[in-house]
């Protein structure tokens, strides 16, 4: 089904529900919840989907796993063209419990587009077609390998609060004696606390940040090299280097998929 808001997608019936949609640059879907599990997949554009426990970058051909009842929000970064998939828990005990971006395979893809065209209300009896699709989703999204894209936020809120505020704003020569000073921490407690709440540590975290950061300012037309060295890199190589290791592709091609789907286009 098209065109389904965020909020109606819970009135629709069934087990598994498939809907599309069509986003702008620099919309934004405020936080809410599903009672099913949803799986958001770009067929092109760029977002991100915020949670209390951090951030999630999804680049095209990717997708967010998002558990039933997680409180979450999007933010467009390149006009995207969505397709999500709504799983009633008790469908499958094996789908993810996590927050997640996610690999899609060419059979998903295929079968993610291919419901479009199945009506909202289909058979969905052991056997049938629509029921075969679906049920191969699910296995497809089973066995799906974890992509690295995530910002995570310590579970202490005043770190967390910090991390915030370094993601919307990052700085260069805003170091962990900084962090410390700000936090009424010493550098071991601080350090200690921060990978325990993370899994990474400050020097990786900031660099990651950094990386999504930057994107809204390259699809604006900020120059790389600048960019690069505004937010603590380097060079430009070093920039790229990270941006091709978090995103998956190299910052021109992310810019070129941009740029596609800007809004006057």
């Amino acid at each position: 089904m098209r065109n389904v808001l965020a909020g109606q997608a819970d009135q629709l019936p069934g087990r598994i529900v498939a809907t599309s949609n069509e986003y702008p640059t620099g919309h934004r879907i405020a936080r809410h919840s599903h009672r099913r599990s949803q799986l958001l997949y770009g067929a092109h554009g760029i977002m991100v989907v915020g949670t209390q426990a951090g951030r999630w970058m999804v680049p095209p051909e990717r997708a967010a796993w998002i558990p039933a009842g997680m409180a979450h929000d999007v933010h467009v970064l390149a006009q995207i063209s969505t397709r999500s998939i709504y799983v009633e828990p008790e469908v499958s005990a094996a789908l993810p419990g996590d927050c997640r971006v996610i690999g899609v395979s060419t059979l998903m893809r295929e079968l993610l587009l291919e419901t479009l065209d199945l009506p909202l209300q289909a058979d969905t009896a052991g056997g049938s077609r629509p029921d075969l699709i679906y049920s191969l989703i699910v296995r497809e999204i089973e066995r799906a390998p974890v992509l690295p894209l995530d910002i995570p936020f310590p579970s202490e809120p005043r770190l967390a609060a910090r991390c915030r505020a370094y993601l919307a704003q990052p700085s260069p020569h805003d170091g962990i004696d900084d962090w410390c000073r700000d936090l009424a921490m010493s550098r071991r407690t601080f350090t200690r606390r921060f990978r325990a709440q993370t899994g990474s540590s400050f020097a990786q975290w900031c660099r990651q940040a950094a990386i999504f950061a930057a994107l809204p300012r390259l699809a604006a037309g900020e120059p790389i090299t600048a960019l690069a060295l505004d937010l603590g890199y380097e060079s430009a190589s070093a920039f790229t280097t990270m941006f091709k290791r978090l995103i998956g592709m190299p910052p021109s091609r992310y810019l070129a998929t941009a740029r596609a789907y800007a809004p006057e286009r």
